[in-house]
């Protein structure tokens, strides 16, 4: 690298200076290896698919699939209430055209966050409605205050306040996915990074 060029992390930290971080790499790394552990207990000696929910868990999925020690299948489903620059969930959109065959198999339903929960319920009943044995679910973060039905992950990494959150593959507007940290993004934040 010449003088004056910018290395790459020092480019992704310019390009998101105007982001707090929540969650550190470290402590997410972590967390993965204790519910991969816990995860691989449950399931040890059974059928399990593990069903990631498009596009921000790609990441929370690709980790934790790593991590455990157990055979196991994956799969994405698409569900999304988030559309282009809003921080405020809108009407829920669920196409399960890219499920593998769950029938007769213990189901994770993998999501990135469980904020109001309408999302998460939803795909849990749809789930079930394709014969799986069982249906448990992940969450990589449960924002507190927000949630709106009585659902509870059967496995939580991170309980966080009520703040917008990008990084590790959540996304503002399918920007700052590729943070390797979770970090938090205030109303003048988005309107900073709008005006850009």
């Amino acid at each position: 690298m010449t003088a004056g060029e910018v290395s790459p992390r020092e480019e992704s930290r310019l390009e998101t200076n105007d982001v707090q971080t929540l969650i550190s790499e470290i402590a997410i790394r972590e967390r993965g290896k204790e519910l991969a552990q816990e995860i691989g207990k449950d399931y040890d000696g059974q059928p399990l698919t593990i069903v990631g929910v498009l596009t921000g868990s790609l990441v929370f999925l690709a980790d934790l699939t790593r991590q455990l020690s157990i055979p196991h299948r994956i799969g994405v489903l698409q569900a999304s209430s988030y559309r282009g620059a809003t921080t405020v969930p809108g009407s829920l959109h669920v196409s399960l055209d890219l499920a593998p065959d769950l029938e007769g198999r213990h189901v994770l339903l993998l999501d990135d966050i469980l904020d109001t929960g309408q999302t998460l319920s939803t795909l849990v009943e749809e789930v079930k409605r394709l014969g799986p044995l069982s249906v448990r679910t992940v969450v990589l973060l449960r924002k507190l205050g927000r949630q709106a039905v009585p659902l509870e992950p059967d496995y939580c990494g991170f309980e966080i306040p009520d703040v917008f959150v990008v990084g590790y593959g959540l996304d503002y507007n399918d920007e700052f996915r590729h943070l390797p940290f979770l970090a938090g993004l205030d109303p003048e934040d988005i309107a900073r990074h709008c005006r850009r």
